[in-house]
């Protein structure tokens, strides 16, 4: 290192050292706008989540979803997508509730060499360890801001483990000072399968990681995640034999597939909570 570059190193040390640390405001700051509504701490600012908090909002859904292969239609995001509409649904019913940032990032299968969904582009996987390792992180931020309840649910069967692991060490380990469940009846979706042969919808699998129920609900939270335009265009707008179109009515039983899933885990919880 030459003496310029000693001598550089050393002035700009010194200069940093002697600045302020970034602005950060005293936590008790009256908030100066009004709040929104929304339940989702990640569309909250910092004060809107503390005054929730205040305001009695103290139980909180982690949800898991995951970035996977899910056939030629669907979105890797897909069961995120999902997410997005059943949590808001299921924290409005139960009341008091506020939603974490979903969880995209779940044991998939193995990295190298590769298998399961990770045999397919975009799919994203990580370790069990490390899945576990972030839920936990995860849980103990939550716990550390106030929140008294913690619902852990998972949109994809290889969720559910870990989930379940890491609700019973906390419970363990925090005793009574902070509630955690895992809730796997939000995973349960033979009772949507049955409801909608009642509405006549009866599907002949075609062996894609995709179902009538998935696009309804994906088609009542963002069309595009299915790709709605380009299958309308080409003619191809249908799944498992059953056309998607007019989109209108699939929406509409996407809605009720929401609604039926948060009912049945709002039931599941509040026993759960008991």
């Amino acid at each position: 290192m030459s003496r310029l570059t000693l001598s550089l190193t050393v002035l700009v040390t010194s200069w940093l050292a002697v600045l302020p640390d970034p602005i950060r405001p005293d936590p008790n700051t009256p908030r100066p706008i009004a709040a929104v509504d929304s339940v989702f701490i990640e569309d909250l600012t910092w004060m809107e989540v503390r005054d929730a908090l205040k305001a009695g909002k103290d139980t909180v859904l982690v949800a898991t979803g995951g970035v996977e292969q899910n056939g030629p239609y669907l979105v890797t995001g897909k069961h995120n997508v999902v997410l997005r509409g059943t949590t808001e649904a299921i924290a409005r019913k139960l009341g008091n509730t506020l939603v974490a940032p979903i969880v995209p990032f779940v044991p998939e299968g193995d990295i190298d060499p590769p298998t399961l969904h990770m045999l397919y582009p975009g799919t994203i996987s990580v370790t069990e360890q490390t899945f576990q390792a972030l839920l936990t992180d995860i849980c103990a931020s939550l716990k550390t801001h106030g929140f008294k309840r913690i619902v852990l649910i998972g949109d994809s069967g290889g969720n559910q483990d870990g989930m379940k692991a890491v609700a019973a060490a906390l419970s363990a380990k925090w005793k009574d000072s902070c509630r955690i469940v895992f809730i796997p009846e939000y995973y349960n979706t033979a009772p949507i399968t049955k409801w909608l042969e009642t509405q006549g919808i009866k599907q002949t699998p075609q062996g894609l990681h995709d179902d009538f129920a998935m696009e309804a609900t994906m088609l009542a939270v963002d069309p595009s995640s299915v790709r709605m335009k380009q299958r309308i265009a080409a003619g191809n707008f249908r799944i498992n034999g059953v056309e998607l179109t007019p989109a209108e009515k699939t929406i509409e039983l996407g809605r009720k597939i929401i609604d039926v899933r948060a009912e049945n885990t709002v039931k599941a919880i509040q026993k759960a909570l008991h």
